[in-house]
């Protein structure tokens, strides 16, 4: 759906109509609340109908009914009560509701979020996303427990108020709905005014949310290479600028809402008196001019709501566009065979692959083989193609050309579940919760903790956990701050051994280990090879010499291939590798 090619009245409605949906499974709170703001309006409205009851019959009259009298005040209490009561439910129901459907329209971002393809976020700042997972949904949220409820009333009380102005003086009355002709040529100028406006301050909150995750996460360089200053001014321009964008539309507001409402509603009150000239004074009754000039007074409260409403609805549906933006974005695209893995084959056939159309191939004719249970190792220089070729044997990206065989099937025929269960990867920088060691390794799989302990014996890291006041009980701090890189790098490998997938890749997941742990995890791999195809991608070479086969990569394509002492014998790009980061290890000594 790409509402930026719509008309701006089209697209407005479209995207007011895909909000509403979300109210269907509400109707029937709404209802209620609809009944009690309808009740609320009528009581509200009878008011001075009673109080001009009382001046016509009581005052003017000076007839002094004490039994009369006491029961229009007390009816008169009763309405006010009565509309308190009713004003205070339909608003907690109205509140509720709205939560609740902005609950559901969350969930339905992070839905579509977690279903993006990656491509999207090597381009989009991760601000910008939690932008509208949080600050826009919390703005749609207004139209929900703001906007409709006040619009419905308004609406409500303006036909409700009408109603009693025509039964009591029609000529009065036709009069009056002079104002309405005038409110909506201001609604209409404020919304063609105010939209593009809005829609640059939603983006300027976007902006400074995406440059507060980079200071953030970024905040030990920042101090290191002392840039605090050029970081603040960053986001001091940028905040200036939504500064003077909400200050555009505070002016909106000032100039075209409630002061020209009022000098509408000072116009109509002059036709009023004007009136008088034209007609016979006996038309008029005291009671009825003042409850005219009481309706005047509540008709100009309702058109005020709404034109203020305005503001918040047109903020509504840019958050609105964005949301649906996100949501609409094409999903990452997976097969619909569900069937497991049955062993760990990888064929790679004439395989070229760049990240965007236009740029020139990251991959170049990659054909080769991998045997199940065998252990693979790619090398090569930063840039040349090994990550890449393992988020394309994870299923991550999209195949430009050429054809990708996992267990004899093309990777593009296999569900979503059957590559998760059936293809694990170690990255570098593994992902650590905020959570508990136990629930870092199982995230959310039913595994014993006697089998967990196994698994963190396998990797090293038991001893440090019974260290641990807790054990595996023990909270870790945000990004496993309080974890050095090899143990994170460690709990990784830890929690996809956990499954003994048909597949298992390693992207320089021993980088930072110690030699030490090295030796203990190059044990711990070729236990694998028991029950998975090991596929490690690795600089240094101590951690992939025992590996079946050993592919160079450079520059994208395939230069080299055979077991370490093949590769050795040749001495080509592997034997240089290996020259240097021997000759570096002798220096280090």
């Amino acid at each position: 759906m790409l509402l930026n090619n719509t008309p701006n009245l089209i697209r407005f409605w479209t995207v007011l109509k895909r909000l509403l949906k979300y109210i269907k499974i509400w109707k029937k709170k709404l209802i209620i609340a609809f009944f009690c703001l309808l009740t609320a309006s009528i009581t509200e409205v009878l008011g001075p109908i009673l109080i001009s009851y009382f001046i016509n019959h009581i005052i003017v009259p000076h007839n002094i009914n004490n039994v009369l009298m006491l029961s229009l005040i007390v009816v008169f209490i009763m309405l006010q009560i009565t509309s308190v009561i009713l004003n205070y439910f339909q608003t907690i129901i109205f509140n509720k509701t709205a939560v609740n459907i902005v609950q559901n329209l969350r969930l339905d971002v992070i839905k579509s979020a977690l279903k993006q393809p990656l491509h999207v976020f090597d381009t989009q700042p991760i601000g910008q996303i939690i932008s509208r997972i949080t600050n826009d949904t919390e703005i749609v949220k207004e139209l929900y427990d703001t906007v409709i409820a006040t619009v419905f009333r308004s609406i409500v009380l303006i036909v409700v108020t009408l109603f009693a102005m025509f039964t009591l003086e029609w000529h009065m009355a036709s009069i009056a709905t002079i104002i309405f002709p005038m409110v909506i040529i201001v609604m209409l100028f404020y919304q063609k005014k105010s939209t593009p406006i809005l829609r640059k301050v939603r983006e300027y909150v976007e902006h400074i949310n995406n440059k507060f995750n980079e200071i953030i996460n970024g905040m030990q360089i920042i101090q290191q290479f002392s840039q605090e200053s050029k970081f603040q001014k960053s986001i001091q321009k940028t905040s200036n600028l939504h500064y003077l964008s909400r200050m555009k539309i505070l002016r909106l507001d000032g100039l075209l809402l409630r002061p020209l409402l009022s000098l509408f509603s000072a116009i109509v009150l002059c036709g009023l008196i004007t009136s008088f000239k034209f007609f016979s004074v006996n038309l008029f009754e005291v009671g009825i001019l003042y409850a005219f000039i009481s309706y005047l007074g509540r008709l100009n409260e309702p058109l005020i709501a709404i034109t203020t409403q305005q503001s918040i609805l047109q903020q509504a549906i840019v958050a609105g566009e964005r949301i649906f933006e996100l949501i609409d974005t094409p999903k990452q695209i997976y097969g619909s065979d569900c069937a497991h893995l049955k062993s760990g084959l990888i064929q790679i056939k004439n395989l070229n692959f760049s990240y965007k159309k236009k740029q020139p191939n990251i991959l170049n004719n990659i054909n080769i083989t991998i045997p199940s249970k065998s252990f693979t190792a790619f090398i090569g220089h930063t840039g040349s193609g090994k990550s890449t070729l393992a988020n394309l044997i994870m299923g991550y990206y999209p195949i430009n050309q050429g054809e990708i065989y996992i267990d004899k099937r093309p990777i593009q025929s296999l569900s979503h579940k059957t590559l998760r269960k059936g293809i694990s990867i170690v990255q570098q920088e593994p992902l650590i919760l905020a959570d508990t060691i136990l629930k870092n390794i199982t995230l959310g799989r039913n595994i014993s903790e006697n089998k967990i302990w196994k698994i963190l014996e396998t990797v090293q890291l038991a001893n440090l956990v019974k260290s641990m006041s807790k054990g595996i009980h023990e909270n870790l701090r945000e990004r496993g701050n309080n974890l050095s890189i090899g143990q994170k790098q460690l709990l990784a490998i830890a929690r996809v051994l956990i499954i003994h997938p048909k597949i298992l890749i390693l992207d320089e997941a021993t980088a930072n280990i110690d030699s030490e742990t090295e030796k203990n995890i190059q044990k711990t791999l070729l236990s694998v090879k028991k029950f998975s195809t090991l596929v490690v991608i690795a600089h240094r070479l101590s951690t992939i010499m025992k590996a079946d086969k050993i592919v160079v990569l450079h520059q994208g394509k395939i230069i080299e291939e055979g077991n370490h002492n093949m590769l050795i014998d040749r001495k080509g790009k592997y034997w240089n590798m290996h020259q240097a980061q021997s000759n570096k290890t002798l220096r280090n000594i």
